[in-house]
């Protein structure tokens, strides 16, 4: 899924950075906004020893790679131009590929490909370094509410 990221103002990454400052769990995910265009975000979550799914292995449990997909997405519904003021998962379909890299960060980008007036559509990828390689890809549909100001 390669696409141009266009360029962002100061305000829509501001917002997304408040949309995820807002969630706990991207809090102690220790997700944060890497870029955020018209309907598109990337984000990343560094590995870390407490995210730990298999202590023999050290790979990142699948439920962290499903928090930082569907918030990606979330934040990609966000920033689409004629985005909601707010959004939540309706459903996330998420397919795993590997395990991601012990001591590797986990990267997200998630696209908004479709809206209408009450549902988002998204697909995203995540990857551990190797954008061609991924460790992960999702679809999923949000929720449209309410208009941005």
């Amino acid at each position: 899924m390669k696409t141009a990221m266009s360029t962002t103002s100061p305000s829509r990454r501001d917002q997304a950075r408040q949309f995820i400052e807002a969630l706990p769990h991207c809090q102690a995910l220790a997700m944060t906004v890497d870029a955020v265009g018209d309907g598109e975000a990337v984000m990343s979550m560094p590995y870390s020893e407490n995210l730990i799914g298999d202590p023999k292995t050290g790979v990142i449990h699948g439920g962290a790679v499903s928090a930082l997909m569907d918030t990606c997405g979330g934040t990609a519904v966000m920033a689409h131009p004629s985005g909601p003021a707010m959004t939540a998962t309706l459903d996330l379909r998420i397919d795993y590929m590997r395990a991601a890299k012990p001591g590797n960060a986990v990267t997200a980008k998630a696209v908004c490909y479709h809206m209408t007036r009450s549902v988002a559509f998204v697909r995203a990828v995540a990857h551990d370094g190797d954008e061609t390689d991924p460790v992960a890809t999702a679809t999923g549909a949000f929720t449209v509410q309410g208009a941005r100001k």
